[in-house]
């Protein structure tokens, strides 16, 4: 079978994330979006097609949607041009035409398929990435006083420090430095080059490439983009208390995010000043910064 990866249908909606590249480019589990889903479609049997040489059999799948591939199979072997939705009525791909609202029938699936529209999606997406790694690989550096359970994979030239303690399932890139007494869990990939300093802790989220996590910072649930810089004592609330979902502004308007925990979204270039504190569902705009003790309420965009 054979598929187009298209562009995304709501790239802004995605800021600051996007803001400084395409929904594509950004990683999961430390793969940029497009490349990992290439990857997951070839080694499903798919082969990737350019628009030039695409046939009425050909599968279009904008990249902006996670997709189990079983829902994919369903859609090539029906004999009819074809919509995919998922329950909640998403369209997630389609085959016939290069409108979709030509298409015949209307497929409705089940399976763990949604699209990746707001940053929250891509954190939701990570986890979904990271829950499939079966193996630990540790390339790096590991401190025999370091605490390392789950699965694991650390890049080469990387090293955790001492008192370090690491639940799986976390993937870290080359060359970063972890601890000492840092605490990781939760989903969590980071990628190269990064420092995660004494004391601090990341839970569930995803943190691009040279960025530097301050002594005594919380990261939870948070997507942190390259260069970004937190002081010390830096930390993202992700828990409401009257256990309700978070909501977080998107061009304006307040957007139900559907998860019980969500922290932040920091943009590149980003420096916090120490003891920041950052309401949940925050988001801050490319090289904005932070006074000390600042409490971040409302975006910075």
């Amino acid at each position: 079978m054979q598929a187009i990866l298209l562009p995304p249908r709501f790239p802004a909606y995605c800021s600051p994330i996007t803001a400084n590249r395409d929904l594509g480019a950004c990683p999961i589990a430390n793969l940029p979006m497009k490349d990992l889903l290439t990857a997951e479609l070839i080694r499903n049997g798919f082969e990737i097609v350019t628009p030039e040489t695409a046939t009425p059999r050909t599968l279009r799948i904008p990249i902006d949607n996670w997709i189990e591939t079983g829902a994919l199979v369903m859609l090539g072997r029906n004999p009819e041009s074809a919509r995919l939705y998922d329950s909640d009525n998403n369209l997630l791909a389609w085959k016939g035409f290069e409108d979709p609202e030509s298409c015949a029938q209307k497929i409705v699936t089940e399976a763990d398929c949604f699209p990746v529209r707001y940053p929250w999606d891509i954190l939701r997406m990570n986890e979904e990435v990271l829950a499939m790694m079966d193996e630990t690989s540790l390339l790096g550096e590991v401190s025999p006083l370091a605490t390392i359970s789950g699965c694991v994979r650390l890049g080469k030239g990387s090293k955790i420090l001492a008192g370090t303690v690491i639940e799986g399932p976390v993937l870290i890139g080359p060359n970063s430095q972890i601890g000492p007494n840092a605490y990781i869990r939760g989903a969590t990939s980071i990628g190269s080059n990064c420092f995660v300093g004494n004391g601090a802790e990341v839970k569930n989220s995803i943190i691009y490439n040279n960025s530097y996590i301050s002594r005594q910072c919380y990261v939870g649930d948070s997507i942190i983009c390259t260069h970004v810089t937190l002081g010390a004592g830096t930390c993202t609330e992700n828990h409401r208390h009257d256990g309700r979902h978070h909501t977080s502004v998107i061009q304006g308007q307040p957007v139900n995010t559907g998860r019980l925990k969500f922290g932040a979204v920091i943009g590149d270039g980003v420096k916090t000043g120490v003891n920041t504190s950052l309401e949940a569902g925050v988001k801050i705009g490319v090289a904005r910064t932070t006074k000390p003790g600042s409490y971040i309420s409302h975006d910075l965009l």
